[in-house]
C-alpha cells in the first residue's frame, strides 16, 4: 500500500507535466523536446521567489502560469509558426518541428546555466511527514499531488465543456475538418501550445518543492512525457492521467523493490511495450 501510494503522488505530477505536451503535440502537432526546460525554469521561479522572498511556490504558480503562457506564446507565433505556414503535411510539420524544439532546449539549457549556474537546487517547504492510510509522507508531495489533481481537473472540464476546448479537441481530431466549420485552426494551435507551456511550467513549480533540479535535468521529464503521451494517447486527456499514474506506481515499484538506478530503464521497456503491442494508445481504437 505504501508503494502505490507514493507511486500515485508521483504519477499525479507526471500527470500535470505530460498535460502540456499533450495539448502542444495533440492540438499544434509540435512535439516539443524544450518541454523540460520549460519545466525546469518553472521550478527555477519557484525557488528563487520562495528563497529571495519566501513568496509560497502555491501561489508562485499564478505568476509562473501567465509568463509561460506568454514566452510559449512567443515561441510558437515567431520560431514555429512559419514552420507551420510552409510545412506541405503533417509528417514535415512534425520533423521540422523536432529539430527546431531539439535546439531550442540546448537554448534553454544554456539560458539558465549562463544565469543560474550548474548547481543543483532545492529548498524545504512543508517538507513535513503526514499520515495517510498509516503511513507518512511528505506535505509538500500530498500538496503538489492534490493541486495536480485540481489542474488536470480544470483542463478536462474546459476541454469537454467549453466552446474554445471543443473546438481545440476538433483541431486534434481533425484540422482540415475543423477549419469547414469556422474553427480559427492558427489561434487555437497557438492557445494550445502556450496552454500546454503553461501546464508544464506549473508541474515544475509543483515539482521543485520536493524535487533537486538542475539546469539539465529537463531531458529526463521530456522524455517521461513523452512516454506518457504515446502511452496514453496523441490529444486523449484521459489517457494521459492514466498512464501517468501507471508510469508513477512502475517507477516506485522498481525503486522500493529493485534498485531506483532501474527506474527509467524500465519506463522505457513500458514505452517499448506499447509501441510494439498498443501503439494506438490504452483508450485508442485500431484503426480499420
Amino acid at each position: 500500500m505504501d508503494i502505490l501510494i507514493t507511486g500515485i503522488l508521483l504519477g499525479g505530477t507526471y500527470a500535470l507535466i505530460a498535460m502540456g505536451l499533450n495539448l502542444q503535440y495533440g492540438v499544434a502537432r509540435i512535439m516539443n523536446l524544450a518541454n523540460g526546460e520549460i519545466l525546469v525554469a518553472g521550478g527555477y521561479f519557484a525557488f528563487i521567489a520562495y528563497t529571495a522572498t519566501q513568496l509560497s511556490p502555491i501561489l508562485t504558480i499564478f505568476l509562473v502560469a501567465p509568463l509561460a503562457f506568454a514566452l510559449n506564446w512567443l515561441i510558437y507565433r515567431v520560431m514555429l509558426q512559419p514552420l507551420v505556414n510552409r510545412a506541405k503535411n503533417r509528417g514535415q510539420l512534425e520533423t521540422d518541428s523536432i529539430l527546431a524544439t531539439f535546439g531550442l532546449s540546448f537554448i534553454g539549457v544554456g539560458l539558465m546555466l549562463s544565469f543560474f549556474g550548474g548547481d543543483y537546487f532545492s529548498y524545504s517547504f512543508m517538507a513535513v511527514p503526514v499520515e495517510l492510510l498509516g503511513s507518512t509522507y511528505g506535505a509538500n508531495r500530498v500538496l503538489s499531488f492534490v493541486m495536480a489533481v485540481l489542474i488536470c481537473g480544470a483542463l478536462y472540464v474546459w476541454l469537454n465543456w467549453s466552446r474554445a476546448g471543443l473546438s481545440i479537441r476538433a483541431i486534434a481530431t481533425a484540422p482540415a475538418s475543423a477549419r469547414l466549420v469556422g474553427i480559427d485552426v492558427k489561434h487555437l494551435s497557438a492557445l494550445a501550445f502556450a496552454l500546454g507551456g503553461a501546464v508544464t511550467a506549473v508541474g515544475g513549480a509543483l515539482i521543485s518543492t520536493y524535487l533537486t533540479l538542475d539546469a539539465s535535468t529537463g531531458v529526463v521529464f521530456t522524455l517521461k512525457a513523452l512516454i506518457i503521451v504515446i502511452m496514453g494517447g496523441v490529444g486523449d486527456v484521459r489517457g494521459t492521467i492514466v498512464a501517468a499514474l501507471l508510469l508513477g506506481i512502475l517507477e516506485t515499484v522498481v525503486a522500493s523493490l529493485l534498485d531506483p538506478g532501474l527506474t527509467l530503464a524500465a519506463a522505457y521497456v513500458m514505452f517499448l511495450g506499447i509501441l510494439l503491442f498498443r501503439p494506438q494508445g490504452l483508450f485508442g481504437k485500431k484503426p480499420t
